[in-house]
């Protein structure tokens, strides 16, 4: 089981981030993406919403930095750890603008993108953005077959229900030869989604031990991550073995990543615990 981390600063979802993210900028984050990537997590995550339902605000929080222009710039500051969007929403875009915009942002990275894709469930912002709502779940299907169709493809060519295109040039296409996608949601719905026509399961909101149930009840491919949070939080300072009790239960309930979260309260002590963990991690697989 690797380890991701799941971006501060980007996301203000109450109540889990820490005063000091408040203020913070794009410094403090790649700050966070360099000490990541130096020491061998797997990912950084960044997730899309244009605008919240003011409603929603105190139980989605209100801040959401766009992943294209955030992983653009952190590519330049790192050079191995990965970037996923978690998730946007296919709803929101053509398929053929999403090849374009991930698949140059796989140029600037060097092949350092994750595609981390979801259904949505917002219909107020699916409103204000002109989308329809309603059938969004095959409407999402077809675009997850379009995208793959497209992703890397300089001249792509796709005939489904809802999306069909053929004798365009998307330059740059993107570097990997087989971008992931990963599938987000938090049903077993989405698990089948992401087994038929992805290459992970994302999910949010959805316990480990809920996550090791589905996976029970459905097959999957070789090579197919599953990327949970991990159970609770951890100290890897303080609670070190605690910590690698934590990791373990992830691990056992089905995840191939994870992305453990802990108290901090300052830029300080997030590196520092990224760091101990890290150890902690690395003496796991020894």
């Amino acid at each position: 089981m690797k380890l991701a981390v799941a971006s501060p600063v980007v996301t203000m979802a109450p109540p889990t981030h820490a005063p000091w993210e408040e203020s913070a900028s794009i410094e403090e984050l790649a700050r966070v993406a360099e000490a990541a990537d130096r020491l061998g997590y797997h990912h950084l995550t960044c997730s899309e919403h244009v605008g919240l339902p003011a409603e929603e605000v105190a139980r989605r929080g209100a801040r959401y930095w766009d992943p294209l222009a955030t992983f653009g710039y952190l590519a330049a500051r790192t050079s191995r750890i990965r970037f996923a969007t978690h998730v946007l929403v296919l709803g929101y875009h053509h398929p053929l603008e999403i090849a374009k915009r991930y698949g140059t942002l796989d140029v600037v990275s060097g092949g350092r993108v994750i595609l981390g894709v979801g259904v949505g469930s917002l219909e107020a912002e699916f409103d204000l953005l002109g989308a329809t709502f309603e059938g969004r779940g095959e409407r999402a299907d077809d675009a997850l077959r379009a995208l793959r169709a497209s992703l890397s493809q300089r001249e792509p060519e796709y005939h489904g229900d809802h999306y069909e295109f053929a004798g365009f040039v998307i330059d740059p296409p993107a570097v990997q030869e087989h971008v992931p996608i990963w599938i987000g949601g938090r049903t077993l719905r989405s698990l089948r989604r992401a087994v038929a026509l992805g290459d992970g399961w994302n999910p949010f909101a959805v316990r480990p031990e809920q996550a090791k149930e589905w996976l029970d009840r459905v097959e999957v491919p070789a090579g197919f991550e599953v990327i949970l949070p991990a159970g609770r939080r951890v100290e890897p300072i303080d609670e070190p073995a605690q910590t690698q009790d934590v990791l373990a239960a992830t691990a056992a309930c089905g995840a191939t990543i994870t992305y453990p979260t802990f108290r901090h309260a300052s830029l300080a002590e997030y590196l520092e615990k990224l760091e101990a963990l890290a150890e902690l991690h690395a003496a796991m697989d020894a």
